[in-house]
């Protein structure tokens, strides 16, 4: 039990690590936002999706979606569209001005946002299947839910932890101009899955 647990450990923080559109996301709102409890929406979220992804790809469903080539066009077109538009946004975000409660995304468009990042993103949701749930197959019983519950927990508790250090350096740049070159930077990583997305689409016609 106590392996499985250290597994599902290690493996969802190698996983979550890297710096992908969801992680750039969610720090961003953590600095964005100008209180630390209006980036709330966004850490749930997250946490929710990729706990859904990790049940999915423990119980094998996520296998049986992605074999079917509709499905998995139909969930690769939606979530380019969603990115370009979410990379497009941030872009044009101005955080000059950080008292003001107008430059903060609001609860309702971080739940859309953070939701299009993490269940429309091909590349974590391919590598939720293939290292989790591959994962997974190791284990059975208690030491497969205790594998799980790792995984979960770490994943929630990354969210938070991104939010809070978006947060900190927020409030370190009280003039935006951090924030503004963090806005470019997260467009452009937004794009590059976009784009990433895109060539996975071509190659499947």
């Amino acid at each position: 039990m106590l392996a499985a647990l250290i597994h599902g450990i290690v493996l969802a923080f190698g996983l979550i690590l890297p710096l992908g559109a969801q992680n750039v996301f969610v720090f961003n709102q953590g600095a964005s936002q100008p209180k630390f409890r209006g980036a709330i929406p966004v850490v749930i979220t997250a946490s929710l999706c990729d706990t859904l992804l990790i049940l999915l790809a423990v119980l094998g469903v996520s296998v049986i979606v992605l074999s079917v080539p509709v499905l998995q066009t139909v969930i690769f077109s939606i979530g380019l569209l969603f990115l370009l538009y979410m990379g497009w946004s941030i872009w044009n975000s101005d955080p000059a001005n950080l008292n003001q409660q107008e430059v903060a995304m609001s609860p309702k468009k971080q739940i859309l946002f953070a939701m299009s990042v993490s269940l429309l993103n091909p590349h974590a949701i391919l590598d939720t299947i293939g290292v989790i749930g591959t994962s997974s197959l190791s284990y059975t019983g208690t030491e497969k839910v205790g594998f799980t519950v790792a995984c979960i927990v770490v994943s929630w508790l990354w969210f938070l932890g991104l939010a809070i250090a978006g947060k900190v350096v927020g409030n370190f740049d009280t003039e935006g101009k951090l924030l503004k070159l963090l806005n470019k930077v997260s467009a452009i990583i937004i794009w590059g899955v976009a784009l990433y997305i895109a060539i996975e689409l071509y190659n499947m016609f």
